[in-house]
């Protein structure tokens, strides 16, 4: 007997018909001798519902009462789907994040969590009940309703699968796993059996959207074995495996990811003296947006260019931003473009191979794409492109590394 946390999303619990669906789910697993929790989200679409309904009472809603409004959703579901296992003659119960005590700090929309009380968890299951928790939220020092912000019912499973040492964290969703790279760009890709705790994080966080990135960095953090699997067909899913196998030999490239959503700001003819990346980025961290890549360019005359790039949502905040900076520092102006896209190959066998950046740029220099920035970490390359070339590169790149399912088929 095993005892498996298993988070099931927004379309998962979509409609009736999709919980009755989880739940008869739920049941094969309570049959076979297992114990569950059940972690789920509010059903798809609710949640962006209720956050309409609160931009038609406030142009900037109250952060506390947004957290009190959106965590309804999950509230919903998680009454709903206990209904539907006692239906079944599976006995289940409710719990809001608040009743079980996820315990989180006080950063309304945006809260992490400090601690979890396990012991009315245990108890249910020692009495053979399913556990049903509301994912997405928690409770502050003084009982305000938090949220950890979107796409935090992941969060929340692995975070349960840890506080109860569970056996695995399973992940259902609408895909059937992690696969090479979007099955809806490149028709080859191919689900991955098992791809390694830093490749996962990687790319969550260079694009792909399987995982919430906090999700992964929980599971690494506490050791948490975790798999995707599909909400609606049986399957073996991807093992996320947190605990790296040195005895075989890992593929130089287990996927490649991308994102569509970056935008990139110059700013040209900055005197080039100490400090002056701190006077650039310090106002861009102070107006609370993120910077991802950064390219220094030191020109003739002692003066430089500063290139980096943000969310494409930032980018016209960015901008304003950047433009004053340029006055005060009494450079030569800024420039931008929100028309780029970063495209990143990501494996662990990088680390044993050489030549693995030649390939990738020889690929893409072969397709007459050109690469505007570059970035590397032990077992990642990442580029910037024009947006245009996105798909073309993907293709390219995926067909250049060998991770086509028919290139796999006919090596085997």
């Amino acid at each position: 007997m095993a005892l498996y946390v298993q988070k099931y999303g927004g379309t998962s619990v979509g409609s009736v018909e999709r919980i009755r669906g989880v739940a008869d789910k739920v049941k094969g697993f309570r049959d076979n001798g297992h114990d569950v929790v059940v972690v789920v989200s509010a059903m798809s679409g609710e949640t962006n519902r209720l956050i309409g309904l609160a931009s038609e009472m406030q142009d900037q809603p109250d952060p506390r009462e947004m957290d009190v409004l959106v965590s309804t959703g999950e509230q919903v579901t998680i009454a709903l789907l206990c209904m539907a296992l006692k239906e079944r003659g599976c006995d289940a119960r409710s719990y809001t994040g608040g009743q079980v005590k996820i315990r989180t700090d006080s950063s309304h929309m945006k809260a992490r969590i400090q601690d979890i009380d396990v012991e009315n968890m245990r108890a249910d299951l020692t009495r053979g009940r399913v556990v049903v928790v509301a994912g997405f939220q928690g409770v502050d020092e003084q009982g305000n309703i938090t949220t950890l912000g979107r796409g935090g019912s992941d969060t929340t499973g692995v975070a349960l699968a840890a506080a109860l040492s569970a056996d695995e964290c399973q992940i259902y969703t609408d895909v059937d796993g992690v696969y090479t790279t979007d099955p809806r760009v490149v028709e080859g890709a191919r689900r991955l059996d098992v791809i390694t705790f830093e490749e996962m994080l990687e790319m969550a966080s260079l694009g792909s959207k399987v995982l919430q990135i906090r999700a992964v960095e929980f599971a690494g953090k506490y050791k948490v074995p975790l798999r995707v699997l599909h909400s609606f067909q049986d399957g073996p899913g991807t093992l996320i495996n947190i605990e790296s196998d040195n005895k075989m030999e890992q593929p130089v490239i287990s996927g490649i990811a991308f994102n569509r959503d970056e935008a990139k700001l110059t700013i040209t003819g900055v005197p080039d003296i100490p400090g002056v990346a701190s006077k650039i980025l310090s106002p861009i961290s102070a107006a609370n947006i993120e910077v991802d890549m950064i390219l220094q360019n030191i020109g003739a005359g002692g003066l430089t260019d500063f290139t980096f790039t943000v969310h494409r949502n930032d980018f016209s905040k960015a901008q304003t931003v950047l433009e004053k900076v340029a006055k005060e520092l009494g450079a030569n102006g800024t420039e931008g473009a929100d028309n780029i896209a970063k495209v990143s190959i990501v494996g662990v066998g990088m680390r044993s191979h050489a030549g693995v950046a030649s390939t990738m740029f020889d690929c893409l220099a072969e397709e007459n794409i050109n690469i505007q920035m570059i970035s590397t970490s032990e077992i990642k390359v990442s580029v910037v492109i024009a947006e245009k070339y996105l798909e073309l590169a993907v293709r390219a790149l995926h067909s250049a590394f060998d991770l086509d399912q028919q290139a796999v088929e006919e090596s085997m």
